[in-house]
């Protein structure tokens, strides 16, 4: 329930405050509440109602889904998700709310292409154990396939699989008030500075802070009222509910990354239990990118639920993906992303008093717990220097 006339102040010991209930602020919140510090998680729980009617704030974690693994072709991404991948059972054990299975991903792509090819490259350099396949090999392996002609996959067997963003974020606020934080069930309207500290306006009334760190994804630039140099695009995600056959069938597929062109490289999730007791099979690869250019925009899109047409072109996709898939509903569901220039999230100081991360291109659900820390370690003074603002 939320608190009425809400006013934490200093003296009450509320000495830092993390802005942004979703993957990275949970996280973040829970490694500063193990370090001992006093800490306030401000930020909403999902929407009840429908999108269409919701008021309030978005996120995209509001789902069941999401592809972990250790490979990226960058080097800080394989080191951001190797070390969240290694305390995932820590946050586990820290709340009692299991979020991940380990089953592996399957990288898969026309075999002349650049991309493709360096993903065992860059594995057997990184030391990560990849199984390489061929178009014969792939076929075999995963019958499931559709036309594997000249293709090329690398399955990730270990430290890959899948993870619930939705009971990853349960496990990081039950693990962080568990630690000694304090939840704050509502949005931040607005945030502003003074020499002893900062506060944040909710609903009900302030929370006071000596320091506070805004990872509060797509909607961060609009709440700091400043642009950090990156853009929120929209994105369409189409998801195939299964029948009791269908599930048994695809029974042993992985999470896919599919290579190719924009547009046609989407990655896939493998039939997942979801909470309304239906199976749902999932993809997105938008081929256009719609920026997202204010917070009226950010609402507007969620309330669209989302393009059709893009809908459309994905279930084309995965039709030509999985061999012989029957799919009983499709839902059209809409998320965003947040993107920079430097392949980099946005993870520093803003002033001696706000930090800020968040800027992820897709990729912090797996990695969160580590992009969660960087941004604890950044609101105590700690900075990497190519990833702050």
């Amino acid at each position: 329930m939320p608190a009425q006339g809400l006013i934490v102040s200093l003296s009450k010991a509320m000495k830092l405050a993390v802005v942004g209930r979703g993957l990275i602020g949970s996280a973040a919140a829970r490694h500063l509440s193990k370090m001992g510090h006093d800490v306030a998680l401000i930020g909403p729980d999902e929407p009840t109602t429908d999108y269409a009617r919701h008021s309030g704030v978005f996120g995209s974690h509001y789902d069941e889904g999401r592809i972990t693994r250790t490979f990226d072709l960058d080097p800080f991404w394989r080191q951001a998700n190797a070390a969240s991948i290694s305390r995932y059972g820590e946050v586990s054990a820290a709340s009692g709310v299991e979020f991940y299975r380990e089953v592996g991903v399957l990288h898969l792509g026309p075999g002349e292409t650049t991309n493709i090819a360096s993903v065992g490259k860059i594995a057997a350099e990184a030391g990560i154990f990849c199984e390489a396949y061929d178009d014969a090999g792939l076929a075999k392996r995963f019958p499931f396939l559709g036309s594997t002609t000249g293709m090329q996959g690398y399955f990730e067997p270990r430290n890959a699989g899948y993870i619930s963003p939705r009971r990853l974020v349960r496990a990081q606020t039950i693990a962080a008030e568990r630690a000694g934080a304090r939840i704050i069930d509502e949005p931040a309207l607005g945030i502003s500075e003074s020499g002893l500290g900062a506060t944040i306006r909710t609903r009900s009334g302030s929370v006071e802070a000596e320091r506070v760190l805004v990872a509060a994804g797509g909607h961060t630039q609009s709440l700091l009222g400043r642009s950090l140099g990156f853009t929120v695009f929209g994105r369409t995600v189409a998801m195939f509910r299964l029948g009791a056959a269908e599930v048994q069938r695809l029974a042993g597929m992985p999470p896919m990354r599919c290579f190719g062109p924009k547009g046609k490289s989407p990655y896939i999730l493998p039939p997942i239990p979801y909470p309304d007791g239906q199976t749902w099979l999932k993809l997105g690869s938008d081929p256009v990118d719609l920026p997202l250019e204010s917070e009226a925009d950010i609402k507007d899109w969620f309330r669209s639920g989302g393009s059709i047409d893009v809908a459309d072109g994905l279930q084309e996709q995965i039709l030509e993906r999985i061999r012989d898939l029957a799919f009983e509903e499709r839902r059209v569901v809409p998320c965003m992303t947040t993107f920079g220039d430097t392949g980099l999230p946005c993870i520093g100081p803003l002033s001696e008093r706000l930090a800020v991360a968040f800027g992820c291109y897709g990729k912090s659900a797996k990695c969160s717990d580590e992009l969660g820390r960087l941004g604890a370690m950044a609101l105590l003074g700690e900075v990497m220097p190519e990833l702050a603002p």
